[in-house]
């Protein structure tokens, strides 16, 4: 409510959790050095004033002064290109920059490698024989965001190992030519997309992300496949673009 009434950059985002879209989103906003405030969302809450203000009830969401508020990851990373050109993070390069977007749609947009990530994490929590009321009800509204149902968690897991693939395969060719990132010869934000995404594997461990402790055992992967698609490359990209680039340990609610 107080976000939405000031100028600026605001970001909506839930206090203490590595929201996979939100980190994606929090990271390109600090390695551009765009200010901004962060309004609380809270899981479980009444979501009403953020339907009235973006039409719909999920974080991360971005404004900018009087601008309507952006929900959807690509309109936020346009968004804060245009604040900030540089350092760019969208390929100026058109080949790279087809690269680039098909790779991020692949990890961020529906049906992608955190929807299916979270249907698995909805699938072992409605499995859990010691589910309590309250939480099988927390699992079976979150699952139906994602249009939840066993067949879909089933399908689900070799739709994640195939994005993971496809990362490592793009990481390891640029490695092969002497590159540390996923696109051309700088970061993108691929690397932060990636990065954010990541914790729906394995969080970064506790004293460098101090996570709400109920919610770092649905972050974690238990299933080996998709750990080791992500294990040899990908995990260790991650630390690579945090330690560089976007600082540890984490901060999962600030005022910049």
């Amino acid at each position: 409510e107080e976000a939405r009434e000031m100028n600026g950059m605001r970001l909506i985002v839930a206090e203490g959790l590595p929201g996979p879209w939100a980190e994606g989103i929090k990271g390109i906003l600090d390695v551009k050095k765009i200010p901004y405030v962060c309004g609380r969302f809270e899981v479980g809450g009444d979501h009403s004033t953020l339907i009235d203000w973006s039409a719909q009830a999920s974080v991360p969401v971005i404004a900018y002064n009087d601008e309507h508020p952006k929900s959807n990851w690509a309109e936020q990373l346009y968004l804060a290109e245009r604040i900030a050109p540089e350092p760019r993070l969208i390929p100026a390069d058109v080949t790279e920059r087809r690269e680039m977007f098909g790779l991020c749609n692949e990890l961020c947009a529906m049906h992608g490698f955190a929807w299916n990530r979270r249907l698995l994490l909805v699938d072992m929590g409605l499995n859990n024989p010691d589910l309590g009321d309250d939480d099988r009800a927390f699992f079976q509204g979150f699952g139906a965001k994602y249009g939840y149902s066993p067949e879909a968690a089933k399908a689900a897991k070799p739709k994640v190992v195939e994005v993971l693939n496809l990362l490592t395969n793009t990481l390891k060719a640029q490695q092969a030519r002497g590159k540390s990132y996923f696109i051309g010869d700088h970061l993108t934000a691929l690397d932060i997309y990636w990065s954010g995404m990541s914790h729906l594997i394995e969080p970064i461990a506790e004293d460098k992300n101090p996570m709400i402790p109920d919610f770092r055992p649905m972050y974690q992967n238990y299933d080996p496949d998709i750990a080791a698609a992500a294990a040899d490359t990908l995990m260790p990209h991650r630390d690579f673009i945090y330690e560089e680039h976007l600082g540890l340990p984490m901060d999962l609610f600030h005022t910049q």
